[in-house]
């Protein structure tokens, strides 16, 4: 199925679990909080779904000024740094990477089936991967946790469900403007062209770039950066779900793997994408959720006090221990 019908469906979706959940109750509830064990208690507004839309200008500008907040400019730093070491050895790892693909039996090209309305049917573990960094894979997820929030009526899983697709949109703003920018050449067709590393074209023309885009469309990688941004909407709404944290790293690790191994990307395209997506997930989340009381104080057991007085002319000192 494309992305423009699953987004259609998502629309839908969206809506109607908006309007079912003001239906269900008499006076609309506009907030609602959840406790988690560590005492953080994460509050949420009954989002609105056309707010997917008219956020975009607010989420490019908050997410741009993130960009310069200190710890974000040191990983942006850093990850430059990343980039320009990688940049040398790019064409070795790309032919190592091709070489285990080739031993674990991965298919070179991520090629997909249709199945009635769906075009997105990965035949082979190649594929599968691929889809991970995909479009389609937020919009799925977020027609899900849209659905579970109509059922449930959880604003919650209807915030996340928004904000993976703000986190879609905006990513796609800034991948694609640097792609635009630094015009560099994709594996596939710089091995066809015998250019060890790629060529780079800055600011290809319009015309050119959507001609022949896998000439000018590698750094950075839109789908390491969207798959990195939806993890972190998904981890900065649910925390107390411990499993998503190593599962979502071990796929972004094995889309990784398989975008250079089938000629997609080279690595030192991951490095910007990575942190970019962390910055934009992190960013969506914060202007989805309210969080408060973050440190749960334990009560104590008991009380130890030292005390010093006097008693019968003699200076004494004691401990008192209150339960």
């Amino acid at each position: 199925m494309s992305k423009k019908y699953l987004f259609f469906i998502f629309i839908i979706v969206t809506a109607l679990a908006n309007a079912q959940v003001a239906d269900t109750i008499q006076r609309p509830v506009d907030i609602q909080s959840y406790t988690l064990s560590n005492g953080a208690i994460y509050t949420y507004k009954k989002p609105k779904f056309f707010s997917i839309v008219t956020k975009i200008p607010s989420n490019v500008v908050s997410t741009f000024h993130d960009f310069g907040k200190t710890n974000n400019m040191i990983g942006l730093a850093g990850a430059t740094v990343a980039t320009v070491a990688l940049l040398p050895a790019d064409q070795k790892l790309l032919e190592n990477s091709i070489a285990i693909g080739e031993d674990l039996g991965m298919a070179s090209v991520a090629r997909y089936k249709n199945f009635g309305p769906l075009s997105n049917i990965p035949p082979n573990a190649t594929s599968a991967i691929y889809l991970i960094g995909n479009g389609t894979t937020p919009i799925m997820l977020s027609m899900g946790l849209a659905t579970y929030g109509l059922i449930n009526n959880d604003y919650r899983s209807l915030n996340t469900a928004t904000g993976l697709m703000e986190s879609l949109i905006v990513c796609g703003v800034f991948s694609q403007t640097i792609k635009r920018i630094t015009g560099r050449q994709s594996p596939a067709p710089a091995l066809i062209d015998g250019n060890d590393g790629g060529s780079w074209t800055p600011f290809p023309s319009i015309i050119a770039y959507t001609k022949h885009t896998p000439r000018y469309d590698a750094m950075p990688s839109g789908h390491m950066m969207t798959a990195t941004a939806s993890l972190y909407v998904i981890m900065g709404n649910y925390p107390e779900k411990k499993w998503i944290r190593p599962v979502g790293y071990t796929l972004i690790g094995a889309l990784g793997f398989q975008m250079v191994q089938s000629s997609v990307h080279w690595v030192s395209d991951y490095p910007i994408a990575l942190v970019m997506g962390y910055i934009i997930g992190k960013n969506i989340t914060r202007s989805n959720v309210a969080i408060s009381n973050t440190k749960k104080t334990t009560p104590k057991k008991y009380a130890f006090n030292l005390d010093a007085y006097r008693q019968s002319g003699i200076n004494m000192i004691g401990a008192r221990i209150t339960f």
